[in-house]
């Protein structure tokens, strides 16, 4: 498993961007801290924060549903 690494933008606590690559991110992250400086809005550069996570992909891990027991209902 190679782990990804991508990228979660939070505006006063609240994820507003989530499982950015990195060139969304840098992007984004240029735009929000950007406007901030250059709209009146109830936001300053201190209320915007992010976290870098490795996510990981692949593998198998059994059988994992979490389906009742039972027939379709469709």
């Amino acid at each position: 498993m190679n782990p990804t690494k991508v990228f979660h933008i939070y505006a006063k606590r609240e994820c507003i961007y989530n499982n950015l690559t990195e060139e969304e991110f840098n992007i984004k992250w240029t735009e929000l801290t950007a406007m901030v400086g250059l709209l009146h809005t109830d936001y300053s550069p201190i209320d915007f924060s992010y976290e870098e996570v490795l996510k990981y992909h692949g593998g198998y891990c059994g059988n994992t549903t979490t389906e009742p027991a039972g027939e379709d209902s469709y």
